[in-house]
């Protein structure tokens, strides 16, 4: 099968495709064709090395396909099967292995496609809006990168709850989308500073929540536009990593929360990870959650996948399909 092999840490330059043996599933495991991959930030930090995994390494946290084998001792999914996961390895390939805990059954009305570009973005703005601040009806939210893949699901799930959400986005076409997506407002950050113009929409007050997947660009704006007792949830660091935080600039925000979630964390349980899936397909069947796809690359363009996304100049979910 063909597979991208990364054999040493680097910039995109290391995703080689290649010719390798397909896996044979374990106990516990299953084997996938894999039919559609979404492309994250996960893939490049893990990539360059600032996440360290042991090498070699098949990239890829997030894919969906068809079940194509079963290890011994897997009963609750068939050969045949539609299936989609996220936070599980080896997705940059023709066929993964993954364990049957961690995958997920994807509905007839839902596309391969759909599935791979939903669901860690997805269940990441479902635990973020749903479990690290529950968005209540009213509430007013800011939401960085508003038209990226987690930025356009992050305004729909904060809407669907009732919220008033501001967006962050740096161009014409990205504030027309964010927009499209039922941001109210929108900052235009390369021209106007961030916090000032959070306290002129919220009449000085600030937001409930930031949800801050950019990192050190965005941070200490993040902090600067939180209401009292609001909560700053850092879940990325797209810009690179935030430096050490003094706790006492949290108390002079006005007794703020800050928080670094991730994923894993969240959909640790098979019921809580069902859950959270369940609920997003479902808003997809009914037509309430758009699912927008930025870009599909061919398996061997991983590299120029990558790059574009590292650019922060592309909207929506990227695919290797």
């Amino acid at each position: 099968m063909r597979a991208i092999v990364i054999e040493e840490y680097g910039g995109p330059e290391v995703l080689r495709l290649t010719e390798t043996e397909a896996p044979e599933p374990g106990p516990g495991e299953v084997l996938v064709d894999v039919e559609a991959r979404g492309v994250n930030f996960i893939d490049l930090y893990q990539r360059s090395g600032a996440y360290q995994v042991p090498l070699p390494y098949v990239p890829g946290m997030e894919a969906a396909g068809v079940v194509a084998a079963l290890g011994e001792g897997v009963t609750d999914l068939r050969v045949g099967q539609r299936v989609g996961w996220a936070m599980a390895p080896g997705g940059y390939a023709d066929r993964a292995v993954v364990k049957a805990s961690l995958l997920v059954p994807v509905p007839d009305a839902v596309s391969a496609d759909q599935a791979a570009a939903l669901l860690l973005q997805g269940m990441t703005a479902h635990y973020l809006t749903h479990s690290v601040h529950p968005v209540a009806e009213g509430e007013t939210v800011l939401v960085h990168a508003a038209a990226g893949g987690t930025g356009l699901l992050l305004t729909q799930l904060a809407k669907a709850r009732g919220a008033r959400v501001i967006g962050t986005v740096s161009t014409d076409a990205k504030e027309r989308i964010a927009r499209e997506a039922g941001a109210d407002e929108i900052i235009r950050y390369t021209r106007d500073p961030v916090a000032p113009a959070v306290r002129e929409l919220t009449g000085g007050e600030g937001v409930a929540a930031v949800y801050d997947g950019v990192g050190r660009d965005t941070f200490d704006a993040s902090l600067d536009s939180l209401r009292p007792r609001g909560v700053l949830a850092l879940f990325g660091q797209s810009s690179g990593p935030v430096e050490p935080v003094d706790p006492q600039r949290l108390n002079k925000a006005g007794a703020v929360y800050l928080t670094r979630p991730s994923l894993a964390y969240f959909v640790a349980d098979r019921q809580e990870l069902l859950g959270r899936a369940d609920d997003l397909f479902g808003l997809v069947e009914q037509g309430r959650l758009d699912v927008r796809i930025g870009g599909r690359y061919e398996l061997g363009e991983a590299g120029r996948a990558q790059s574009d996304l590292a650019s922060r100049g592309t909207t929506g979910k990227l695919l290797l399909v």
